[in-house]
């Protein structure tokens, strides 16, 4: 049984920061259209935000509570700066947007190799974090149970913002329909900016997870970008229940292939399966009608 339940709950909880980073990627490639190469950096960027603020907050179990809000604030405001100053200049050229956004990406992370150093750092887990759950046998560690829950936090949070907030119905009447929706009254560059800013935090409060996980790394954000933009297409861009779906599923698959193959391979064969899903449904699990991100 440990055989089956030890891939089954890492694959889960590596769902889960798929499921954050990707749903950064399903707002901003499904709103705008951008293929943004350094969003991993933003998973970078909340991992330091965590271990900084354990520096400045001693105490380990404080320290992750204010680190969530400052890893978001951190990635958002990153993600900010580089539309206001690169992206908005390139919509609608996703091949442009991909060629910027990887220069960017390596210059983000040689920059934390000049700040942090290029070996990495641990993050203290707070000591409620410590230990592991029994399940069926097999000691499931507590970290990875908050990931999850933090991810459905942040998914459910998202949902919500996109129902049921006036600023979620104009995303959806951007999304939909860009120039009615500026005919309509709507500030579609300010909705740019707040969707970008939100996507990138959301990257932030997965970094978080992965360093209580795995500690920092200047090159983590490159493990995670591409699973997390084949996480979007597999599930259909703009949807979340598809991402949702998707992340979960690449995160399992992964998991179990790990257990019978090498790391790297099983990433390989992962990819390969979802490329071979596209070809026999290009859009996603869920079909884009409206675009509706929901």
């Amino acid at each position: 049984m440990e055989a089956f339940t030890t891939p089954f709950l890492t694959g889960t909880a590596t769902g889960a920061i798929l499921l954050l980073a990707a749903l950064g990627l399903s707002l901003t490639f499904g709103q705008m259209g951008v293929i943004n190469m350094a969003h991993g950096e933003f998973l970078m960027a909340g991992a330091y935000a965590a271990y900084a603020t354990q520096q400045v907050i001693t105490g380990a179990g404080i320290s992750i509570v204010f680190a969530v809000p400052v890893a978001f604030l951190l990635a958002g405001l990153l993600g900010l700066i580089l539309e206001a100053s690169v992206i908005q200049w390139m919509y609608k050229r996703p091949l442009d947007t991909l060629l910027v956004t990887v220069g960017v990406s390596l210059v983000l992370q040689q920059a934390a190799k000049d700040v942090f150093g290029a070996q990495g750092d641990p993050v203290k887990p707070p000591s409620w974090l410590r230990g592991g759950l029994s399940v069926f046998g097999y000691s499931w560690p507590y970290r990875q149970a908050f990931t999850i829950v933090l991810a459905l936090a942040v998914l459910a949070g998202l949902n919500a913002v996109l129902k049921y907030s006036s600023f979620g119905r104009q995303i959806r009447a951007t999304v939909q329909n860009r120039e009615l929706a500026e005919t309509m009254g709507v500030s579609t560059r300010k909705v740019d900016r707040i969707t970008f800013f939100l996507g990138s935090g959301m990257a932030g409060v997965g970094g978080v997870a992965i360093a209580l996980i795995s500690g920092t790394n200047p090159s983590l954000g490159t493990t995670y970008i591409i699973p997390a933009f084949l996480v979007v297409v597999a599930g259909g861009v703009g949807q979340l229940k598809g991402t949702l779906i998707a992340a979960w599923v690449v995160g399992v698959v992964t998991a179990f292939l790990t257990d019978w193959i090498s790391g790297s391979m099983a990433q390989v064969i992962s990819f390969a399966l979802v490329v071979v899903f596209l070809q026999l449904r290009p859009q996603g699990l869920f079909t884009v009608r409206t675009r509706s991100l929901a």
